[in-house]
């Protein structure tokens, strides 16, 4: 009976791996002439993927609202703006995309939300302004990294 359990939980073990390995490490990019790193990507989920970008930049729960908190010294509004964009809230990809973006793009995406979180803890527990400055500045260049490191392009635009 025991054995059983164990050889079902190296199975599962096995399972979860392999599909850790298939579906969340691979991704898969191709070089671009300036450059980045192309992710080649369905015409509906590069659609996606640059809407959430835009909507770091774009809503006025994120980046402007905060900056804007900071400069009001309106700390609770610089949590909740930030909270807004960390991992609690990250929009559900779709799993064919997910998929295809290479493990250091997801990689860096995770670490912007984690940085979102960071920065709302920081205003939550009443941090003062540099140091949240200075957690802002580390934020924008996750944002500049992956700009200056990847495109993306959709499946029939590719050569």
């Amino acid at each position: 009976m025991y054995r059983l359990g164990w050889l079902l939980s190296g199975v599962l073990a096995v399972v979860i791996a392999a599909m850790t390995y298939f579906l969340v490490l691979p991704g898969g990019t191709k070089k671009a002439e300036d450059g980045r790193a192309i992710i080649v990507l369905a015409p509906s989920e590069r659609d996606f993927v640059l809407a959430e970008m835009r909507g770091f930049l774009e809503t006025l729960e994120t980046l402007e609202a905060m900056t804007i908190g900071l400069a009001d010294r309106d700390m609770p509004k610089v949590a909740t703006s930030a909270r807004s964009r960390g991992l609690e809230n990250e929009g559900d990809a779709p799993a064919s995309i997910v998929a295809k973006l290479p493990w250091a793009f997801k990689s860096l995406a995770m670490d912007t939300h984690r940085a979102f979180d960071t920065l709302a803890a920081q205003a939550e527990q009443g941090a003062d302004r540099q140091a949240i400055l200075s957690g802002l500045g580390g934020l924008m260049n996750k944002c500049t990294t992956c700009h200056a490191g990847y495109r993306f392009d959709v499946e029939s635009e590719v050569k």
